[in-house]
């Protein structure tokens, strides 16, 4: 059968495999509590008396645990990055309309690549965030798989703790009984025994107090511990479709930068060739009026 020490030890083995035991920790207050009701059961005792001294240890670490977790709104950098992308293209774009670049637009531009960089440059800013949030998610994820594995385990030695404390209180209860029958019995002793039915009192109650709150502790850590199930399962179903999702799309972000760099030179050759057309109709306009003066000039001059 298994005992609250050999799911304490496979719990603390966790922690100790990564580096995450002190080698010295101290006594916690309720070993001292217990160690008056050693008697009742010396190896029960002991059980339990070791299984919540490394209680206070097992909190820490799943604090550090948490506190090391890298938390951030990395995301609103993402959209900040696609929104300047998509204005700054238009407003190229609109510089082009009048078929040329003033002088402020081209300051405007470089101002631009100054502080925001080139669209490229930004493509490549939000697949940099993005692979820095699945990182942290997934170191995030691990973390806390870390923490319910050894909260498994350590649940169990409380569970096995509160077992136990339960028959030490049923110990306590009958020699409790005991002495009470006994004081019934002795008259002549009574003060004696009356003495010792205060101590046998005071030790059932403190075998009660500590049944009860391993109760409560057990059942309340389960709620608690729950609803981290709950979000590491979430979080970890989130981080699988990010990761699916950037290594299905990551050619959708290039396509992105490659077509809207390439929509410049577009807009620039359609311009280039309303330039040369439009050119070679004022031109032919213009020969067909001179040519028509010319000849005419001709016509005089020869007739």
């Amino acid at each position: 059968m298994t005992t609250p020490i050999q799911y304490l030890d496979k719990a603390m083995l966790r922690l100790r495999d990564l580096g995450l035991v002190p080698e010295k920790t101290e006594e916690a207050p309720v070993v001292a509590l217990l160690n008056r009701v050693s008697d009742l059961d010396q190896d029960k005792v002991v059980a339990i008396a070791r299984t919540l001294n490394q209680a206070s240890l097992f909190n820490q670490v799943v604090r550090e645990q948490v506190a090391s977790m890298t938390l951030s709104d990395r995301y609103s950098k993402i959209t900040e990055a696609f929104n300047s992308i998509r204005d700054d293209s238009k407003a190229m774009v609109e510089q082009l309309e009048d078929g040329k670049i003033n002088t402020w637009e081209r300051l405007q531009n470089v101002w631009m690549k100054a502080t925001r960089g080139d669209i490229a440059a930004r493509f490549d800013k939000i697949k940099k965030l993005y692979l820095d949030v699945a990182k942290d998610t997934n170191d995030q994820v691990e973390r806390e798989h870390l923490i319910l594995g050894a909260y498994q385990d350590f649940r169990g030695a409380l569970k096995e703790s509160e077992i136990l404390a339960l028959q030490v209180m049923n110990t306590a209860e009958e020699k409790l009984k005991a002495q009470r029958a006994e004081l019934e019995k002795l008259e002549l002793s009574r003060d004696e025994k009356l003495r010792d039915v205060q101590t046998a009192e005071d030790r059932y109650q403190i075998c009660k107090d500590l049944s009860d709150n391993l109760t409560v502790g057990y059942n309340t850590s389960e709620v608690v511990m729950g609803r981290l199930v709950q979000t590491t399962n979430v979080k970890d179903r989130v981080y699988k479709q990010s990761v699916s999702f950037f290594g299905t799309n990551e050619t959708v972000l290039t396509a992105l930068s490659a077509s809207f760099t390439g929509l410049y030179g577009l807009h620039e050759s359609t311009r280039t060739l309303e330039a040369m057309k439009e050119g070679v109709s004022q031109s032919l306009e213009d020969l067909a009026g001179i040519g028509g003066k010319v000849q005419e000039a001709a016509l005089k001059a020869g007739y």
